[in-house]
């Protein structure tokens, strides 16, 4: 059961000054769309009522939903620009997806699980966004692909950093990903400044899931 229209309206502006704003996102652009994309409709059915709380809201493959702040604060460190394509690596919920599409001119979404990409599918129709091309793939190592992107998001962790995705970017471009083992990893975002040279910057500290099949840290050799 969800709440009453009312509450819901409520419960969303509770999240976006309470949760969000308070975490240093103020920029407009991304306050309206967070508060114009309708989270309840993209949080699995029966946790619904948790759509407006500051958690990790599960998902099935043991997968989760980011929280709404951790969600404004990528989309705020991207800086994304209205003609920018963007590449999501974890399609999830499709939430991000949607903030995504609306941000930018384009999105190529990867999702190691088909029911997510079919469900993603279903989703984005129901809310008249036709921009997205969603993909099932393994992207957990790097992606190949004919075009650069101006902004990459990766949505699950990678225990450690890797060039899968350094390339991909056209210079200029942005990419978020959050890198390291729990109970503490580090936000990174990194900007490709010309052909061989990206500048990386250590945004905050948060903990994700990994993304499944993730290279892990090379082991010692003595």
């Amino acid at each position: 059961t969800m709440m009453p229209t009312m509450n819901i309206e409520q419960a969303r502006f509770n999240m976006v000054e309470q949760q969000i704003r308070t975490w240093d996102v103020l920029d407009d652009r991304i306050l309206d769309i967070l508060s114009s994309t309708p989270r309840e409709d993209f949080v699995p059915e029966q946790y619904r009522a948790l759509a407006f709380t500051d958690i990790s809201v599960p998902l099935p493959h043991d997968q989760v939903m980011m929280p709404p702040k951790l969600e404004g604060k990528l989309l705020q460190s991207l800086t994304i620009q209205p003609n920018d394509q963007i590449l999501e690596i974890g399609t999830g919920s499709t939430y991000l997806t949607a903030c995504l599409a609306r941000l930018g001119s384009s999105v190529q979404s990867v999702d190691l699980y088909d029911d997510f990409t079919t469900q993603a599918e279903a989703k984005l129709k129901q809310h008249k966004i036709g921009n997205v091309t969603l993909t099932t793939g393994d992207a957990a190592a790097g992606w190949t692909s004919d075009t650069g992107f101006d902004v990459i998001a990766v949505t699950g962790s990678l225990p450690v950093l890797h060039q899968g995705f350094h390339t991909l970017l056209r210079p200029g471009g942005r990419l978020f990903v959050i890198v390291g083992k729990p109970p503490i990893m580090q936000a990174v975002l990194i900007t490709r400044v010309s052909d061989q040279e990206w500048n990386r910057e250590n945004l905050f500290e948060t903990s994700v899931p990994a993304l499944v099949n993730a290279p892990e840290p090379e082991a010692f050799h003595f």
